[in-house]
């Protein structure tokens, strides 16, 4: 089967967005000024790295609390002992335990969107790779999720805390809050996020990091930025 055609508004939108590179400022308002459909859409921060993403010492993998919250909230498991489960919970995660909370996911919940875990838990919760680490949700050092203080974890990513890791193609997927939000409050999640990749370049990657950027909102084209 062909190609999907987009529909009449994402076309009068592509017609509308500019070509060249805009300032965040500037990329933010052309999103605004596209036809909106009737919901309040997700803003997406897309980086294309000048990474090898075959390598093990280029890989991007990190977390975030952005300044200004991404519009939404999410919901948390945290695989803890008794002492921090009942504080868990009181910090907003939907479920705390041990090892009854791995048998209920392995027996098929999945109802949560992160999980955060004790570095003494791994060793059961390792027992989940196959089943959360190809939904991205398996909890990893890297990503922030193994953490010994797991009521502040929760209430991080209850609150918005983002995770971002690079794909095959050496690219950062990030929302970075609702279309609704005033300019200058996206402008400000953006750089926060983009100072972050910055500061995480690799040793192992010679030449120009950031390649590209573009913004976009779930239903509009993409607006390119003038990152560097």
């Amino acid at each position: 089967m062909g190609r999907q055609a987009h529909g009449k508004r994402y076309r009068a939108n592509a017609e509308k967005a500019p070509d060249a590179p805009q300032p965040l400022a500037e990329a933010v308002a052309s999103l605004k000024g596209l036809a909106p459909p009737k919901f309040d859409q997700t803003v997406e921060l897309v980086v294309w790295l000048g990474i090898d993403p075959k390598q093990s010492d280029q890989q991007i993998r990190g977390s975030i609390s952005l300044p200004n919250g991404i519009g939404k909230t999410k919901k948390v498991v945290a695989f803890c002992d008794e002492a921090q489960a009942d504080a868990a919970r009181e910090a907003g995660a939907i479920e705390a335990g041990g090892d009854e909370l791995v048998e209920k996911i392995q027996k098929g919940w999945a109802d949560f969107d992160v999980a955060v875990a004790q570095p003494a838990m791994m060793r059961s919760v390792s027992k989940l790779g196959r089943i959360l680490g190809p939904q991205g949700k398996m909890p990893s050092p890297k990503a922030g999720t193994v953490v010994d203080d797991v009521v502040t974890a929760v209430t991080d990513y209850s609150a918005g805390k983002i995770e971002f890791r690079n794909d095959d193609g050496g690219n950062l997927h990030a929302p970075i809050g609702k279309l609704s939000f005033e300019t200058d409050s996206l402008v400000e999640n953006a750089e926060a996020f983009l100072a972050r990749v910055r500061s995480m370049k690799p040793a192992a990657c010679k030449g120009q990091f950031l390649k590209k950027a573009c913004l976009s909102a779930t239903m509009t084209p993409s607006v390119r930025l003038a990152v560097e």
